[in-house]
């Protein structure tokens, strides 16, 4: 028999052992029981399938490659047509059913979890294997039913916003191809809502294009007529001579036992006042809290303005204790607040171009990308920004008309001097100067895509907007609003 060699032995260290039956044993279980919690995580129900009840890992499975199919199917429509991805957003039923699976498939893939440790036999294990074991389970279990319980938390937030903003009101079809949607501003406040809005703005869109024409109106419009039929119409027939066009809305909420049946007399009467002054036939109407406006756009992390003149903040005279220094700059929204209302050293209709440009501005500059990742705070800010009678049935189709406006030119009219004589307007020059503007905006919807605008310099400025009060402000009156601020 030939000699047995002795273990190797190097100098200054002991003789090198082989792993025992025993340990190596423990190691099989040890990855046994890792391999277990991993199959869960790629295709939950696969641990049951190999060591457990295979009834549930059947039907786990079964639902895992369901859900599957359905993302990747989901993602490729959306990939193809990412207005569908608006569509399926703003179905609050759809959101619900989401919401729902998400809760089920956090607890049922934590129970998965829990049921594949359990096979993998942890008592027989050592005590450093048993921890680490252990450890790797509630790692595991507490990401994915985490990040699906996160998920069902922004789905809950995007129904919410939806069921508490938007109603089930009337739904109003298109007036001759176009929906006009009436924007009103007004301040924060209890019982402040609709009192006397601050500005009047008719978003006037193209139902198929997107292509939008912004029609606003100076508050301090008088002797003006309201829709034929209305209740103000009746009260006031030869016009409207008890206050400006801010005041409407006031005398409305004085007299509320003339608008029987109606939650917002004073939206009631703006609005009838807007379409007799305008012709245009309101599809639905907005009323936008500016101070959630300003949460709105700290939300989305400001918006970029061209200040072509220091903005004084702060109010009139010595109320003034700062100013937004001139140049392109990245505004807060304490800063975008003031530059689209300061008064000091401007007008009201320079207040009204500066307008403008900030919805211009949020229109082009809020990207997909950005709403995404800062939706909880978008969806916050934005249930306390606006009350609104549009359906909510509508919104996937304002959301897909939005995002075609993008790609749009953005026209503007405003009915202020010196073309409207804002003490006695000329309606009928009213009415045909909004008809041509909507007509112009639908010829140049075939235009292609927007060039970069050419800012002129030289022009001159007053209160930040270029232009004056004897010469008009170009974002009153412009083909293309991008080019005017």
């Amino acid at each position: 028999m030939p000699p047995v060699s002795s273990p190797r032995v190097l100098d200054g260290q002991e003789p090198q052992q082989r792993p025992s039956a025993a340990d190596r044993a423990a190691r099989v279980r040890f990855r046994r029981a890792l391999s277990l919690m991993a199959m869960t995580l790629v295709a939950p129900g696969s641990a049951q399938l190999v060591a457990g009840n295979r009834r549930v890992g059947r039907l786990a499975l079964r639902v895992w490659l369901v859900v599957v199919a359905i993302v990747l199917v989901t993602g490729l429509v959306v990939l193809l047509d990412p207005e569908k991805a608006v569509t399926l957003g703003s179905k609050a039923w759809l959101l619900l059913l989401l919401r729902t699976a998400l809760l089920a498939g956090a607890v049922g893939w934590a129970v998965l979890f829990m049921d594949a440790w359990r096979l993998g036999a942890p008592l027989s294990l050592g005590l450093a294997h048993r921890r680490a074991v252990v450890g790797v389970n509630g790692v595991l279990s507490l990401s994915v039913a985490g990040t699906l319980l996160f998920g069902a938390h922004l789905v809950a937030v995007q129904r919410d916003l939806i069921v508490t903003m938007f109603g089930s009101g009337e739904v109003a079809g298109a007036a001759d191809g176009r929906f006009n949607v009436l924007l009103m501003g007004g301040d924060s406040g209890a019982g402040r809502w609709g009192l006397r809005p601050d500005s009047m703005t008719v978003a006037s869109i193209d139902a198929t294009t997107g292509r939008t024409v912004l029609i606003s109106l100076p508050r301090n419009m008088e002797n003006f007529p309201f829709a034929d039929g209305s209740v103000m119409a009746e009260q006031f027939p030869d016009g409207f001579d008890a206050d400006y066009l801010n005041g409407v809305s006031t005398w409305a909420q004085d007299n509320t036992e003339l608008f029987e049946g109606s939650d917002n007399p004073g939206v009631d009467a703006t609005v009838s006042a807007i379409e007799g002054i305008t012709g245009l036939e309101i599809s639905y109407w907005a009323m936008v809290n500016l101070q959630g406006f300003k949460d709105l756009v700290d939300a989305v992390g400001g918006v970029t303005l061209t200040v072509r003149q220091a903005i004084p903040v702060g109010g009139l005279g010595s109320d003034v204790y700062d100013y937004i220094e001139p140049g392109t700059r990245r505004l807060s929204g304490f800063e975008t607040l003031w530059y689209a209302r300061a008064r000091e050293g401007s007008d009201d209709y320079s207040r009204m171009a500066r307008q403008k440009c900030v919805m211009n501005a949020m229109l082009q500059q809020v990207s997909p990308q950005s709403a995404l990742r800062n939706f909880e705070s978008i969806a916050e800010a934005s249930s306390e920004m606006i009350s609104t009678n549009l359906p909510a049935s509508e919104l996937d189709t304002f959301m897909s008309l939005a995002m075609k406006a993008r790609d749009q030119k953005m026209s503007t009219l405003s009915l202020v001097p010196p073309m409207i004589n804002t003490a006695e307007p000329d309606i009928e020059l009213v009415r045909g100067k909004v008809e041509a503007a909507i007509e112009k905006a639908e010829a140049s919807a075939e235009d292609g895509p927007r060039a970069k605008p050419k800012k002129d310099s030289t022009s001159a400025v007053t209160g930040g907007s270029v232009g004056s009060l004897s010469e008009g402000y170009a974002a009153n009156q412009a083909g293309d609003l991008s080019s005017a601020c």
